[in-house]
């Protein structure tokens, strides 16, 4: 154990929401909904496992603001009042033995949506399989192979936007601490901004600042329906990595675009919006783009890409690469991962009660607050 005080275990502030450590469960998609977006057992026992670990912030998948937005036909939603009893029922289990602040990433899959399950292939679904008609900001496919999504018109960026407003209040309702707008990966709201799959003609394509507008406005709705205090974040794709795609510069000004208007961090990801994409995986490949926008906007970030570590994450944090550090396969490969981190580095993690009789003897004082008596 270190004599050094460990940066990844100090508290940090998003808005009014102070969050007990640095570590961020990143989102992790379940495909385990009933079909129609509603939360299900299997969120029950995969959140309640999570909210365990001591992490300082649990941010719940991808969850659709209509139903033509969810990825999967088994993808959660919150597009209706249903939605939201199903997925609070889950939370208060949830917040019955955790004080883990819980957030939600709100999305819409775009011309990625309608798809399988991962593990029954993950290729698009066509209406006889269960699947929908996709939109996107123009009809241009994800693959060569796929047909064409239909470009949305001012009617759909209404609706889709209202969408987002709709969800965000529901989350406010069933108590939700924070919402993540999903800009990445390639679903709607990153392709809008990237040129190689946004190539509209009118207000929202074009320049950059047309590219941002859809995107922004959406911040803005969400921003506006949630409560005043709570944060909003929103996760991004750093770069296409593709050459004439989107990239670091450009997301250097959506940062601040978003800072200007009250945005309280930014979770910075790569890729995901193109198959032609080309990059090498390494540990901590992405922290790079999280502490370059980190250093030219100010704004919070969350840095991920394969930190799996300790001894990683504390030094991205302790040398201002990054605020925050997203954890997520990782996490679900090991649910008691900050303990863990917590051990390595010296420091203290909240544990429950009932568990507290499972440090190891060389661990010291692992677990805040616990006290062991036995007869």
């Amino acid at each position: 154990m270190s004599d050094t005080a460990s940066t990844l275990f100090t508290p940090f502030t998003l808005g009014k929401l102070t969050l007990p450590n640095r570590i961020v469960i990143a989102p992790m998609c379940q495909y385990s909904a009933d079909g129609d977006g509603n939360a299900s057992d299997w969120h029950l026992i995969h959140l309640g496992s999570l909210a365990l670990s001591g992490a300082g912030m649990l941010i719940l998948e991808a969850t659709a603001v209509s139903p033509e937005g969810r990825i999967t036909p088994d993808c959660l939603g919150l597009w209706s009042d249903a939605n939201a009893a199903a997925l609070g029922r889950v939370l208060d289990g949830v917040r019955r033995h955790s004080a883990m602040p819980l957030a939600i990433q709100l999305a819409h899959a775009g011309r990625k949506a309608s798809s399988a399950v991962p593990w029954a292939g993950g290729q698009l679904l066509s209406a006889d399989e269960g699947g929908w008609t996709c939109v996107a900001p123009s009809a241009l496919p994800y693959s060569a192979t796929e047909p064409a999504p239909t470009a949305l018109d001012a009617d759909g960026l209404a609706r889709i936007r209202d969408a987002f407003a709709a969800a965000a209040r529901r989350a406010a309702r069933i108590g939700l601490d924070c919402i993540e707008l999903h800009g990445a990966h390639g679903y709607l709201l990153h392709e809008f901004l990237s040129p190689l799959s946004n190539i509209r003609d009118d207000a929202y394509g074009g320049s950059l600042e047309n590219r941002m507008r859809f995107p922004l406005e959406v911040f803005d709705a969400v921003r506006a329906a949630f409560p005043a205090g709570r944060p909003v974040g929103m996760r991004i794709s750093a770069t296409d990595w593709v050459d004439g795609g989107w990239d670091l510069a450009q997301s250097v000004a959506l940062a601040q675009a978003l800072k200007a208007r009250g945005c309280d961090f930014i979770h910075v990801s790569t890729g995901g919006l193109s198959p032609l994409q080309q990059f090498a995986v390494a540990p901590g490949f992405q922290v790079p783009f999280a502490a370059h926008i980190r250093r030219e906007t100010g704004l919070p970030t969350v840095a991920v890409g394969l930190v799996t570590e300790a001894e990683q994450a504390e030094e991205i944090v302790a040398n201002g690469q990054a605020d925050l550090v997203g954890v997520a396969r990782a996490m679900m490969y090991e649910p008691h991962w900050p303990w863990h981190a917590a051990a390595r580095l010296g420091a203290q993690v909240n544990a429950p009660r009932q568990y507290w009789r499972s440090a190891p003897r060389n661990a010291g004082n692992l677990f805040a607050g616990a006290r062991i008596g036995m007869r």
